[in-house]
């Protein structure tokens, strides 16, 4: 078997942020019929400047290859194309072809992609979602200020089967671009917000602390503090995550697990977060971290520190079904990143054959060949994003 064409599909399917607002597809063609679909993340250029990006690896490390040959045709590319060294946007563009290598080879065998790492040994996968107000034609970062429509929405979440949600109580986070110690109003305010959730859904529901790496080390050991009380179930990136010891300060200064990972990429990056116990739960992301095999290489690592893994999630379908082909294979899986149901807010049935199964609060992995999904390509077509203003920039 050998791969023939690589194929690239950035799309636009909504006007608001679930999701993100563009998906990066690909697909790969190979001369036996069978094709692959993968999905990238990171992406820091314009479509069509990553449309390049993408051909380019696609002629010289894929074409003409055995999509079988994943583990060589992933590293080739990363010692030639990243010079042995993460490169968070080249990562993720990687990660897209593993995904759609995997997707292929599962197909050819007849078998779902963890049946051919080790054997389905989750059965059901536990979920978690943001909290979203309920317009999903509108996304609003000041919703996370707003205690009672954020407890509103809590309850809507659990209502519908989930057991945790996740939210930035101490948003609006892209209005400073340097670290920082977060004001006393905007502290209290993140406490009402919490005892707002925590009073509407009691104390079974985990909530999660979301935040996006915008503190200093004294200022998300501040906000860890006042946030001790609700019991989160994890802080998520209170540092920036390229200084572990920062980090590993928040860490032992606090009773609530600390989670990061989800900007890192390739075991060599987890490998020194693992090394120096910076945090007790290492969050990855599939579609940016180097792919499956990456990704359940990692998992491993982790569980041999006896820490757990959870998968950030922030893209379109095919990412998710690589998530849940992982999460189903690893015994050391805590939970996985959901936008709802991933059919309440609009784009995935656009472009889907099918649907994920969602029963009571938990995902449940498809047994049907690789991905375990089918892309409906004609209907990709009718997203492509084929817009950009003088500067190549999308609109």
């Amino acid at each position: 078997m050998k791969i023939t064409e690589v194929k690239y599909y950035p799309i636009k399917i909504r006007n608001n942020a679930k999701g993100g607002v563009y998906w990066f597809l690909l697909k790969m063609e190979t001369d036996e019929g069978i094709s692959g679909w993968g999905e990238m993340i990171w992406n820091a250029y314009s479509p069509k400047t990553l449309s390049m990006m993408v051909s380019d690896i696609a002629k010289n490390f894929f074409i003409g290859e055995n999509p079988f040959n994943v583990e060589k045709l992933f590293l080739k590319a990363f010692f030639v194309q990243c010079k042995a060294h993460t490169d968070l946007a080249t990562q993720g563009i990687l990660s897209g072809f593993e995904i759609a290598c995997w997707d292929i080879i599962g197909k050819t065998c007849g078998q779902p992609i963890y049946n051919l790492m080790g054997g389905r040994i989750n059965d059901k996968i536990r979920a978690y979602t943001y909290l979203y107000q309920k317009d999903d034609k509108i996304f609003c970062e000041d919703f996370w200020q707003l205690p009672d429509a954020c407890a509103e929405s809590a309850l809507r979440y659990v209502s519908e089967g989930f057991t945790a949600v996740k939210l930035d109580p101490f948003a609006p986070y892209l209005d400073e671009y340097a670290t920082h110690i977060p004001t006393r109003e905007s502290i209290l305010r993140a406490k009402k917000t919490m005892r707002a959730i925590r009073n509407a859904v009691g104390e079974g529901i985990d909530i999660i602390l979301g935040t996006h790496g915008q503190f200093t080390a004294a200022g998300a050991i501040l906000a860890a503090k006042e946030m001790e009380e609700f019991n989160p179930l994890w802080f998520e990136e209170p540092t920036p995550p390229e200084n572990y010891r920062v980090l590993k300060k928040v860490s032992e200064a606090t009773t609530i697990p600390i989670a990061t990972g989800e900007r890192l990429a390739t075991k060599f990056e987890f490998a020194s977060l693992m090394h120096d116990r910076c945090c007790d739960i290492y969050q990855l992301d599939v579609s940016g971290c180097g792919g499956i095999s990456e990704a359940k290489k990692i998992a491993a690592m982790a569980e041999a520190n006896h820490v757990m893994i959870t998968t950030h999630f922030w893209a379109g379908p095919i990412n998710f079904a690589a998530q849940l082909q992982l999460a189903a294979s690893c015994p050391n899986f805590l939970i996985q990143e959901a936008i709802g149901k991933m059919d309440s807010f609009g784009g995935f049935d656009k472009i889907m054959d099918d649907s994920f199964v969602f029963d009571k609060g938990y995902f449940i992995p498809s047994d049907k060949p690789g991905l375990g999904i089918e892309i409906n390509e004609e209907k990709v077509k009718d997203f492509v994003v084929n817009a950009y203003d003088e500067k190549n920039i999308l609109i």
